[in-house]
Parts: C-alpha cells; structure tokens; sequence
C-alpha cells in the first residue's frame, strides 16, 4: 500500500508500507492494504507506520490533529505538528 504523509511545511514520508495506525476523533484506527476508500478526522496523539508484518521496522510521529483519505489503496495523510519520535 503506498502512503505519503503531508504537513504544511514539508513532505515526512512517502513509500510503500504495510498499515498505519492512526488516532482518529473518536479512538484509534488501523489501515491496511486493500482498505475501503474512506476519509477522517485525525485528533492529538500518536501516528504509527508498520513497514512490514513484522513490526519491527516501525516509525513513529507525534502530530496534532489533521485528515486522512484512503482511496485505490493509497492512504494520503495530511497533519499538523508532526514530529518522528
């Protein structure tokens, strides 16, 4: 599945990952590949990127808030006050 993470200022990652877990408005939330296109509201909290089943290989963002889309499995994910942990 490919994922481009967005802020304001810059572009932090875009790649091929195996999920994402992010932290909607009303709880957390996981995409993996071949997810139903949808799209949401992002709240405070932690944004993980599994780069592979594993979960060995994973990055971690501390962001504010922000939006999400899933459509033809690309997850497109734009936030504000992103930082790698």
């Amino acid at each position: 599945m490919q994922l481009e993470i967005l802020t304001p200022e810059k572009k932090l990652y875009a790649g091929e990952v195996y999920g994402i877990q992010l932290p909607g408005i009303s709880g957390s939330f996981e995409i993996l590949e071949k997810h139903a296109p949808m799209v949401s509201a992002l709240g405070r909290g932690t944004m993980k990127v599994l780069m592979d089943k594993s979960g060995n290989n994973n990055t971690r963002y501390t962001i504010q808030g922000g939006f999400m889309e899933v459509i033809q499995n690309k997850v497109t994910v734009l936030v504000e006050g992103a930082e790698e942990k």
